[in-house]
């Protein structure tokens, strides 16, 4: 870790190391916490602590030598014990304490650097070889919410608005059957395109219900996320968040969600339908602790978009159509969150929770070719029940399904399950299997149109 002053006014810049993305900083004296990074007020400055490794610098050290962080191959990692009081307490555990005068020196400096590189290097070679799984530090933000007031930073954190690729994989399955039960009959000749303002209802739904599914996720597993590598920062589990401060956040969310669902046309079947997926999303935390197979809760609970599109238009489910297409969707999400799970396998395994992951093991591979296969197999029948007849006669739909197919296959047989960024980029890449889907039943629309 290296600790950067970067100006006059107390404030710090905190480099972790490479694996995480971004820079961290803080310029506020208060107890806080942003992206993993921990400050709170010192005896005589800040102290900030990254990764589990204490780091001391004083506010006057910032305040004076704002230059200092261009000194090639400086690392500022100060010890604990920033002041007299502390003295005895670092004599014990053998840390020096470096007043700001010693530290000014570019001997010190350099003295300094030699003897973070050395214990860095014996802490890397006495590292047990027994786990090679590359752990990732953290949860990398995609997208950038620091224009947010930092009291509401939290709160975007705690509903991943900074990570949207969840919204759009809850998003998916609601715009496929919503273009899917759109389908006009045969001897209408006209195109049948999706209702732009229910999917844009879907979609605010999306974000709000995804946002609310990471809050009781989060809550029911705070205790569990402080102690994995990937979620050990997020706001319940880091303490940016207090538990009535979450239950306030939910109830907002919740009320947000109940007013797109109010929205949709025919109230009642919507209403009722919608409803009955509440208890699939407030019990899915429980599936970790209690089976083998959480992701497969995890589909059921988040695809049934795929029920709500068609009552949506239509007033009523035709399971002729989406059954496939929503057993599909859930053969959809195990292929996508077994490959997510393994960045966790580890910690998982250490605190005796279960995932597919773990259940897998090495035949992972395997099983979800088996399941995108499933995936592949559900969308196309849902397709010809639908209306569209063989690949011969509206070959779009199914070509496009067949890109989605082989687009999980890639997924797959490239994924390196030891390999977290490797596994998070698929995880992502999600995204396109739902925009090719969406696009198919649009176009077999068109084409059965």
């Amino acid at each position: 870790a290296v600790a950067v002053c970067n100006g006059g006014n107390g404030s710090a810049t905190l480099l972790t190391s490479p694996a995480n993305i971004g820079n961290c900083w803080a310029t506020s004296p208060k107890n806080t916490s942003y992206s993993g990074v921990k400050l709170r007020t010192a005896t005589r400055g800040f102290l900030f602590q990254a990764k589990g490794l204490p780091i001391m610098g004083k506010r006057n050290l910032c305040n004076n030598y704002s230059g200092i962080h261009n000194h090639q191959d400086f690392t500022s990692r100060f010890y604990s014990g920033s002041s007299r009081d502390d003295t005895a307490t670092s004599k014990r555990k053998n840390k020096p304490i470096l007043d700001d005068d010693e530290i000014r020196k570019p001997n010190n400096i350099q003295s300094m650097s030699s003897q973070i590189a050395s214990q860095e290097s014996d802490t890397s070679s006495t590292q047990p070889n027994e786990n090679k799984q590359q752990q990732p530090p953290s949860e990398p933000s995609i997208h950038n919410i620091s224009y947010l007031p930092p009291t509401l930073r939290p709160y975007a954190h705690l509903a991943r608005l900074d990570k949207p690729i969840g919204t759009f994989l809850l998003l998916h399955p609601c715009l496929w059957s919503t273009a899917l039960a759109t389908t006009v009959p045969s001897d209408i000749h006209s195109y049948a395109l999706p209702d732009l303002k229910l999917c844009a209802l879907f979609g605010i739904g999306s974000f709000v219900m995804r946002g609310a599914g990471c809050t009781i996720n989060d809550m029911w597993d705070s205790q569990y996320d402080k102690n994995v590598e990937r979620t050990k920062s997020r706001p319940l589990a880091s303490g940016d968040l207090s538990y009535p401060q979450a239950w306030k956040f939910l109830a907002l969310q919740l009320s947000a969600g109940l007013g797109v669902l109010v929205s949709l046309p025919h109230l009642e079947q919507c209403f009722w339908w919608g409803a009955a997926s509440l208890p699939l999303v407030a019990t899915y935390p429980l599936a970790k602790r209690y089976t083998s197979y959480p992701q497969l809760a995890l589909g059921a609970t988040f695809n049934w978009g795929a029920v709500m599109g068609w009552v949506a238009v239509r007033g009523e489910v035709d399971w002729t159509v989406v059954g496939p297409l929503y057993a599909g969707c859930v053969a959809w999400t195990l292929v996508y969150d077994t490959l997510y799970a393994h960045q966790d396998k580890s910690d998982d395994a250490k605190l005796g929770l279960n995932s597919t992951a773990l259940t897998f093991g090495e035949n992972t591979k395997p099983i979800l070719t088996a399941l995108a296969l499933a995936a592949w197999g559900g969308w196309s029948l849902a397709g010809y029940n639908c209306g569209f007849g063989s690949p011969f006669e509206v070959p779009y739909y199914y070509a496009g399904v067949s890109a989605a197919g082989a687009h999980l296959m890639w997924q797959i047989w490239t994924a390196e399950l030891d390999d977290a960024e490797n596994l998070a980029e698929r995880f992502r890449s999600n995204n396109t299997v739902g925009w090719i889907m969406f696009g198919s039943c649009v176009a077999g629309n068109m084409m059965a149109g």
